[in-house]
């Protein structure tokens, strides 16, 4: 749920506010967070959060991982400036232009993205540009379906029907084949928590260059 580009101000649920709430929804945003940051290669130097949000998991990242060069990139005015009042190494940039030379970036996270862009072909031609060679993407989006039944049945039902701006629903399948075309050698997935697609709300694809 991050502060959409195109999405009214008005209603906006924030990220860093929802996980301030506490309970089943933060232990499982901890546990998905978690997940991520264990393909993140141990050799890594340089690590880039693309489309951070507000920032939660880049300024986990930065905690776990105090050796190396942290920093993020996210489209939103408003949430670079949330970003930056908790210390963290932003720039206001599109994924479809990063501000990186070829081959430079060790590790690139790229979660909760995709189902907004409009071209994310473009989007995965310019995350595979900055990887170096032998370098990792790790890619997450939501299973939008199960997503809003689980709100639901936790009674969350703003959070169940507020329109998040997705533009697409992604399955494994399709994650597989676009990592492909780029480049990207499909080393992990995983569907999150139960392991079957149809009723897990996310899915984690991690690709090497």
């Amino acid at each position: 749920m991050p502060v959409d580009v195109g999405l009214e101000k008005d209603g906006m649920i924030y990220q860093r506010a929802q996980y301030a709430k506490g309970g089943i929804g933060r232990r499982y945003w901890d546990y998905r967070d978690e997940t991520i940051l264990k393909h993140v290669p141990k050799g890594t130097g340089t690590l880039v959060e693309v489309g951070c949000g507000e920032g939660l998991l880049t300024e986990k990242a930065m905690k776990r991982f105090p050796d190396k060069d942290v920093s993020a990139i996210e489209p939103n005015p408003e949430n670079v400036e949330i970003c930056k009042s908790f210390g963290i190494n932003v720039t206001e940039g599109s994924v479809y232009k990063l501000p990186f030379k070829d081959d430079s970036i060790d590790c690139v996270l790229f979660i909760e993205v995709v189902e907004h862009l409009d071209d994310p072909e473009l989007a995965l031609k310019e995350l595979s540009r900055i990887v170096k060679p032998g370098g990792r993407l790790i890619m997450l989006f939501p299973n939008d379906g199960a997503v809003k039944l689980a709100r639901i049945i936790l009674l969350k039902f703003k959070e169940a029907y507020y329109n998040a701006g997705h533009v697409r629903q992604w399955t494994p399948r399709a994650a597989r084949d676009i990592f492909k075309r780029n480049g990207l050698t499909v080393k992990n997935t995983k569907n999150m928590p139960f392991g079957i697609w149809p009723i897990s709300v996310h899915h984690l694809i991690v690709g090497e260059k």
